[in-house]
């Protein structure tokens, strides 16, 4: 992981464990609203801190990848 500093904003680089609830409606091209029901009845994991929902990379991308073929 690398932490750079630009103009007083911190951006920490490294491998992306979690999307929002917003990625997952960009990657499905859905409404936002239509990802949050999704991640209610999640069939990946998921994770709610405080009112945001995060979702597990890996498991959303199995899931994924599995309804695919």
């Amino acid at each position: 992981m690398a932490v750079e500093f630009k103009s007083n904003i911190c951006h920490v680089t490294a491998d992306k464990r979690t999307y929002s609830v917003q990625e997952i409606a960009n990657i499905l091209q859905i409404s936002k609203s239509m990802a949050y029901t999704l991640c209610k009845n999640a069939p990946f994991k998921t994770v709610k801190i405080g009112k945001y929902v995060r979702i597990s990379k890996p498991s959303f991308d199995a899931w994924l990848d599995s309804n695919n073929q």
